[in-house]
C-alpha cells in the first residue's frame, strides 16, 4: 500500500536490534552455563577417578599385620595361664557352644515361639536355666563371633563390622579404608586359653572371622574345624575340613545341619576320655534357608520352622549323645544366637531386628545346662552378654584371665549356679559398625542414633545407615 514511514520504520529495526542483542545475551548465558556445569562435571570424574585410583591402589597394597611385640606377649600370657591351670588340682567340665545365626528371641518354644517346634531346646532349658535379659555381642555377625571368643567388646578387637570373602567389593572397601578384614591374630580367643590348659578344641559351621591365615580358626586355638569360612549367602560357599576343601562351591546347603552334627557327634566320642571344647556354631537360620530332605515340608511355620526343627534335632543328637557316653554331667552345654533375627525369625516381645541396636537385634535366647551344677527348670533376668563367656568358661576350667588386656565380660558361674540374682554389674554396650548407640545399666537403657537399616560402607558417606 505504498512506502512506511521513516520513523516507523526505525523504530521496528531498533526492536529488532534489542531483540538481537538480548538473544546474543541469552545465548553467552547458556554457554557460560554449560562451560561451568562441564567443568564441574569433568572435576567431579577427575576428583572420583582420584579417589578411586587411591582406592584401587589402597587396597592393592593393603595388608593387615600384627605387631610383633604384640603377638609375642600373647604368647607369653598363654604360657603363663597353662602355667597356672596345671598348678589346679581339679579337672574342668567339658565345655559345648552351640551358637545359631539370627535365630530369635522369639523362636524357642520355651520363649513364646508359635507355632515353631523346639522340644530338644526346650527339654534343655528345663533341665537348666533359660536368660530373659541376655545379649550378643553385637547386632550383626563377624563381630558378635569376636566378642563372644575374646570377651572384650568388638571395638576393642577393631572388628566392628562384618568382613567378606576375599576378592568380594565389600572387601575392597575395607582393604581401601584400611580396616581389618580378619580377627587380629594378637587376640586371646576361647579355644586358645582352653587348650592352654589341656583341653581338646573343635570348631564346626560357621567361621566369618577371616578367610585366610593367619586368622583361620587352628591358627587361634582349635585343634579341628570343619565348616564355612562365612555366611551362607556369600560366595563361593565352600566345606573345608581344616583348610581343605572337601566340597567344593557351591555347597549343597540341605546337607549341613546334619554334616555339622555328625562331625560334632564324631568329636565327642573321640575325646570323651579328655576335656574337650567344641564350638558349634551354626549356619542356619540365616538366609538363605535350606532344610533337609527328611524335613521339608512338615513344619507349620513352613520353610522357617523346617530350618528350625533341623537345628533342634542337631541340638537333640549331641545331648543324646553325651547321654549315651555318661558325660552330660561333666558337661556344661550353652545354646545361644550370635544376633536377632531377620525379617523371617521372631524377636518376640521386643522392638527391633538384627543390624539394629533396639533390643531385637541383640536380645537372644540363652541356655545353659549342666546336670547338678546348674539347677534344673530356672529362669533368670539376670543381665548377661556374649563376652561374659570368655570369663565364666576360663573359670569353670580353673584358668586365669590374661593379664595383658582388658576383659569386658564378667563371671556368671554365681547366677549359672543359682548363687546369686545378678551378676556383677557392668553396663551392656550397643555398638553397630563401630559406633556406640545405646548403653544399658540395670534397669535402664541410654539410646541415641536410631538406625532402621545396616550395610555401612566405610569410605562412602553417600552409602551410609539412614
Amino acid at each position: 500500500p505504498g512506502p512506511l514511514p521513516v520513523r516507523s520504520f526505525s523504530a521496528k529495526m531498533g526492536r529488532l536490534r534489542r531483540r538481537a542483542r538480548e538473544r546474543r545475551c541469552e545465548l553467552r548465558i547458556v554457554r557460560g552455563i554449560f562451560q561451568v556445569v562441564g567443568v564441574l562435571v569433568l572435576g567431579l570424574v577427575l576428583v572420583g577417578a582420584l579417589w578411586l585410583g587411591r582406592a584401587a591402589w589402597r587396597a592393592a597394597a593393603y595388608e593387615q599385620v600384627e605387631n610383633p611385640a604384640d603377638l609375642a606377649r600373647k604368647a607369653g600370657e598363654l604360657e603363663w595361664m597353662r602355667e597356672e591351670a596345671a598348678s589346679a588340682s581339679a579337672r574342668g567340665p567339658n565345655i559345648i557352644v552351640i551358637l545359631f545365626d539370627d535365630l530369635g528371641f522369639g523362636d524357642l518354644g520355651s520363649y513364646g515361639g508359635r507355632p515353631l517346634k523346639t522340644p530338644a531346646m526346650d527339654d534343655l532349658a528345663k533341665q537348666g536355666m533359660a536368660f530373659d535379659q541376655y545379649y550378643s555381642p553385637a547386632p550383626v555377625c563377624t563381630p558378635s563371633r569376636a566378642g563372644l571368643l575374646t570377651g572384650r567388646w568388638p571395638v576393642r578387637t577393631t572388628l566392628g563390622h562384618v568382613v567378606f570373602p576375599t576378592a568380594h567389593p565389600i572387601d575392597w572397601v575395607l582393604r581401601a579404608s584400611g580396616l581389618p578384614v580378619r580377627l587380629p591374630a594378637d587376640e586371646i580367643t576361647l579355644a586358645e586359653a582352653l587348650r592352654a590348659a589341656g583341653y581338646a578344641t573343635a570348631a564346626v559351621g560357621k567361621w566369618h572371622l577371616g578367610d585366610h591365615s593367619p586368622s583361620l580358626p587352628r591358627d587361634l586355638g582349635f585343634d579341628e574345624y570343619f565348616g564355612v569360612l562365612y555366611s551362607n549367602d556369600m560366595s563361593p560357599l565352600a566345606l573345608y575340613e581344616n583348610e581343605e576343601i572337601v566340597s567344593p562351591a557351591p555347597v549343597d546347603q540341605t546337607t549341613l545341619t546334619p554334616r555339622y552334627t555328625d562331625q560334632a557327634v564324631e568329636f565327642i566320642q573321640a575325646n570323651r576320655d579328655e576335656p574337650f571344647f567344641l564350638y558349634m556354631a551354626h549356619t542356619f537360620p540365616h538366609l538363605p534357608l535350606y532344610a533337609t530332605a527328611q524335613q521339608d515340608g512338615k513344619s507349620e511355620a513352613g520353610l522357617y520352622g523346617d530350618v528350625v526343627a533341623d537345628l533342634d534335632n542337631s541340638v537333640r543328637r549331641v545331648v543324646e549323645t553325651l547321654d549315651q557316653l555318661g558325660l552330660s554331667e561333666n558337661t556344661l552345654v550353652v545354646v545361644t544366637s550370635d544376633n536377632g533375627p531377620w525379617f523371617q525369625g521372631s524377636p518376640g516381645f521386643v522392638r527391633g531386628r538384627k543390624g539394629g541396636t533396639f533390643e531385637g537385634g541383640m536380645r537372644v535366647p540363652l541356655i545353659v545346662s549342666w546336670p547338678g551344677h546348674v539347677p534344673a527348670g530356672q529362669r533368670t533376668e539376670a543381665l548377661a552378654a556374649g563376652v561374659d563367656f570368655f570369663p565364666t568358661l576360663l573359670g569353670v576350667a580353673g584358668i586365669p584371665l590374661p593379664r595383658d588386656r582388658v576383659i569386658d565380660g564378667v563371671d556368671l558361674m554365681p547366677v549359672f549356679k543359682a548363687e546369686a540374682a545378678e551378676a556383677e554389674p557392668r553396663p551392656i554396650l550397643y555398638y553397630s559398625d563401630g559406633e556406640l548407640q545405646a548403653i544399658r545399666l540395670g534397669r535402664f537403657k541410654w539410646q541415641d542414633a536410631r538406625r532402621l537399616a545396616y550395610g555401612k560402607l566405610p569410605g562412602l558417606p553417600l552409602f551410609g545407615s539412614f
